[in-house]
């Protein structure tokens, strides 16, 4: 085989492999039917001009090289030697060296392809090579204009639909209806710094999206602004504790006194686990290689990580517990819900203690099926939990009258038909039980050097749950729930994560499963990736159950739903609206930096966290939302007398 030979023969089996590609491509690609009489027509006449539509201008092109490749091999392989032997018998034989006899008379026609053929050939070749490199080409980076048009307007609407729902919301809690709660601070009807600085941080985000820069350092941006965030809480503390010393008399004084000194411990408890947060993981690329504190507990020694997981541990399981075991109700229920996060807490603490390294969880039988049993208890407890508690609590038999100036006499007729206390105290126990169950299951799966992380995030959602608890009027409750997911997000950056793929924690997502299920591993690497978001969406119900709602304002006309919405309105719009703009604002940056260098080393990973987010978002706050209604209906289902004064 000369070199003609094995390049046309490059040539074939490349145009193969883009016909095999073009076919993938066009499932409809007629090649093997085409209809090339034409073809056959122009080549008879000296001219070869495919001007058919895409599909078809493809195949001819590759139609047209097969056939002069056909056609060379044909000429270059049928060449034949008629000789006359001295008998005068004819035989045919291929052209090879052959030795013929003296007194044979010898009569040769050659009939071989010329170099036109092959130039031809190869030609036909290279020009159906390059066009379908290039419909390859443009086919890979063509966008549907159609459907992309139709998936930003959707995103635009649904931000139009909740911004409007949110608003509404805003208008009529806050400035809606004739009656007002008498204690309603003159900043519930104006805009304080605090709002302001927590729609700004919308705003720097989205600015933030379209550097690469900051994308890649993105959780320096949340660790500031949630640390601005915090200083702006203790500076309305002290503004309140300054207004209370003139404005009251001693004995108020002193108890709004104490309550002013708490909320600032909680503040400061907020700043000093938020920066150590801040040095556990140093996320990011350009200063990922400096040391942190778990770079500094790895260098240390297994020990040393070990004893700190264990503490944090033992920590993260008696908080739960105890807040569990605080609450007054001997039902048998209670002691049921109480025995199996119990049971649960010593049985990660015995898989941390037993199989856990420093580095990574054993994968053996006996901490598989350990593992598994948790989940099982796990599972059963919490969903128990949510289906059976409210239709075991018992009705509170004692009388609310208005001994209280902040409530209003419309709060206490819609609590007569309204079972607000046995409510509140089902989403207490049920938050709690969302809580517990999200920090064992992170216990099992983080690294061991994130137990810490996990504490500290537990620490500040009670922390914050407590200062807003106690903070009354000096915040909007939209306010608080935006101040909660920035937390969740900076939570997010704490644990390790950053917004390139690398950093995604595989080996934890195989914790507990005896056989490779894509689906399962998939789920839990969710569950590690996403803890910081969905932990604070779950803890949204122990919030909701501890926020007082009696201050604001309410409709002449309210009913138990109106006041159910006002409960859970704020906990599941502000999420939505908040990923919402985020989203759209990034969908919108991601086409714009298309042709950007780093689109597909930063930009495209960055796009998966966010699509990722927002469903995150969407399950806690279809978790948060489906509670709150059911512990609803059930309750009122089960309401049969009104209370009265």
């Amino acid at each position: 085989m000369n070199s003609e030979d094995k390049h046309l023969r490059a040539l074939e089996l490349n145009s193969w492999q883009l016909l095999r590609l073009l076919q993938a491509q066009l499932s409809g690609l007629p090649c093997r039917n085409f209809p090339c009489d034409a073809f056959y027509d122009h080549q008879s006449s000296g001219s070869t001009d495919c001007n058919h539509e895409t599909e078809d201008m493809l195949c001819c092109l590759y139609m047209e090289a097969t056939t002069l490749y056909t056609s060379w091999k044909s000429k270059r392989g049928f060449e034949w030697v008629f000789y006359v032997s001295d008998y005068f018998n004819i035989s045919i034989m291929k052209r090879y060296p052959i030795k013929i006899p003296n007194s044979v008379c010898c009569f040769i026609i050659c009939r071989s392809a010329s170099n036109k053929d092959y130039r031809s050939t190869a030609a036909a070749y290279y020009k159906f090579l390059k066009s379908a490199s290039e419909w390859l080409s443009r086919r890979s980076t063509d966008k549907p204009v159609k459907l992309l048009a139709l998936g930003l307007a959707t995103m635009f609407v649904s931000t139009v639909i909740l911004s409007s729902l949110m608003f509404c919301r805003l208008r009529q809690i806050y400035h809606g209806g004739k009656q007002q709660s008498l204690n309603l601070n003159d900043s519930m009807n104006g805009w304080s710094l605090d709002e302001t600085f927590i729609l700004s941080v919308i705003l720097i985000l989205v600015s933030s999206m379209t550097s690469s820069s900051m994308v890649e350092e993105e959780h320096y941006i949340w660790y500031f602004l949630i640390s601005t965030f915090y200083l702006l809480l203790l500076r309305k503390t002290a503004q309140s504790l300054c207004a209370v010393r003139f404005q009251s008399s001693f004995f108020t004084q002193n108890g709004q006194s104490r309550e002013g000194y708490f909320r600032m411990c909680f503040v400061f408890l907020l700043l000093t686990s938020g920066r150590v947060l801040r040095g556990w993981h140093q996320g990011g690329v350009n200063w990922t290689s400096l040391p942190d504190i778990s770079k500094w507990l790895e260098q240390a020694g297994s020990q040393h990580v070990k004893s700190l997981q264990l503490i944090s541990a033992f920590l993260v399981i008696s908080i739960g517990l105890f807040a569990l075991f605080s609450i007054e109700s001997k039902g048998k229920c209670f002691q049921m819900v109480r025995l199996s996060f119990l049971i649960s807490g010593l049985l990660v603490l015995l898989h941390i203690t037993k199989y856990q390294d420093y580095t990574f969880s054993s994968t053996d039988y006996g901490a598989t099926l350990l593992v598994q049993i948790i989940y099982a208890i796990l599972g059963v407890a919490t969903i128990g939990t949510v289906v059976a508690l409210p239709w075991v609590i018992p009705f509170s038999t004692s009388k609310i009258c208005p001994t209280d100036n902040t409530i209003s006499p419309l709060f206490l007729s819609i609590h007569e038909k309204f079972p607000l206390v046995e409510l509140r105290d089902s989403l207490y126990v049920i938050g709690w039980a969302y809580v517990l169950c999200w920090c064992l299951l992170q216990l099992l799966l983080q690294q061991p050097v994130n137990t810490t992380p996990i504490l500290l995030l537990l620490l500040q959602i009670l922390a914050g749950t407590l200062y807003f608890a106690r903070s009354g009027t000096h915040h909007k409750e939209w306010v608080e729930i935006a101040a909660f997911y920035y937390l969740g997000m900076a939570g997010h950056f704490a644990l390790g994560n950053t917004n390139t793929l690398a950093t995604i924690d595989v080996a934890g997502a195989f914790i507990g499963i005896s056989s490779h299920s894509t689906l399962l591993s998939g789920i839990l690497m969710f569950i590690i990736t996403y803890a910081s978001p969905m932990f604070i969406l779950l803890s949204l119900v122990m919030y909701i159950s501890m926020k007082n709602m009696a201050h604001l304002v309410i409709p002449e006309k309210a009913g138990p739903e109106d006041h159910l919405m006002m409960m859970l309105g704020f906990s599941c719009l502000v999420p939505l609206v908040i990923n919402s703009i985020l989203l759209t604002a990034y969908t919108v940056v991601l086409l714009l930096m298309q042709n950007h260098l780093f689109v597909w080393s930063v930009f495209s990973p960055k796009y998966l966290y966010v699509c990722a987010t927002a469903v995150c978002t969407y399950i806690g706050v279809l978790i948060v939302a489906a509670t709150g209604f059911y512990a609803y209906f059930v309750l009122v289902m089960r309401k049969q007398k009104p209370y009265s004064c």
